[in-house]
């Protein structure tokens, strides 16, 4: 059993309409009672603990804790790629079609081991409006609660999948009509190019960067110019400047 502790957290899970078990309440200050009454109405079970029992299952808590059997499933987000790429295109619907997604937009994290950078990114990934993180395995389970936190409860929102090869997940996504841009300090400035239409933007792990295969597999690589001593930004930073720039592009050009 994982536990949620941060009131977002708690509180995006729980609208998100996410697995849930016993909301545990051990001090109900102002803001805990907000998150329990919001809890009750949407039908999870109150659990009066004490403080000794709460600071054992979840130290971290500021009064209440979520239990969860597992973060990453049962959300609202969680998709397959195949699931994903499926829903872009028309399908008839009462005699009418729908019209194709074209400016879908996609992140793909490659080995983004720190909690608090996926956490950051999935909050950006939510502001900018990204229909897709997709990631090569999944590591929320163990730091559910980091994450959960560091994303203000975005992942609860967030639309996810993971695969076993993400180079031929990008194969897939270029077969349906992506552009696949990865972040390099050594890239053209992400300025110079069209964000607008079907595009995967790859970002790498923290210190060693996007692997080979995945570098070989993109269209271009693209950077953020910068002016500080410092050879390079922090990647949830990158990542919520990058996905700010697709915003930007694709609502002022025609």
């Amino acid at each position: 059993m994982l536990y949620l502790t941060g009131f977002h957290a708690i509180e995006e899970h729980v609208k998100s309409g996410g697995s849930t078990g016993s909301l545990l309440v051990a001090k109900a200050g102002p803001r805990a009672r907000e998150v329990a009454s919001l809890a009750a109405e949407r039908g999870i079970r109150i659990v009066r603990v004490g403080v000794d029992e709460l600071d054992r299952l979840a130290p971290d808590h500021r009064g209440i804790a979520l239990e969860v059997e597992d973060v990453s499933s049962g959300n609202r987000g969680d998709t397959s790629l195949e699931e994903f790429i499926a829903g872009l295109k028309p399908m008839g619907l009462s005699g009418q079609d729908k019209k194709e997604k074209q400016d879908a937009l996609v992140v793909i994290l490659d080995e983004i081991t720190d909690p608090h950078n996926y956490g950051a990114i999935l909050r950006s990934c939510d502001q900018f409006a990204v229909d897709l993180v997709l990631t090569r395995r999944r590591r929320i389970a163990k730091h559910a609660d980091i994450i959960s936190k560091t994303s203000a409860g975005a992942l609860a929102w967030v639309p996810s999948a993971e695969t076993a090869n993400l180079v031929r997940a990008i194969e897939e996504l270029k077969n349906a009509g992506f552009w696949i841009y990865g972040a390099d300090m050594a890239g053209e400035p992400v300025y110079h190019k069209d964000l607008r239409g079907r595009v995967a933007l790859v970002l790498g792990g923290e210190g060693t960067g996007i692997s080979r295969l995945l570098r070989e597999n993109c269209d271009a690589m693209v950077s953020i110019p910068t002016r500080g001593r410092l050879n390079s930004l922090n990647v949830s930073v990158a990542a919520g400047t990058l996905l700010y720039e697709v915003l930007r592009q694709r609502e002022t050009r025609s």
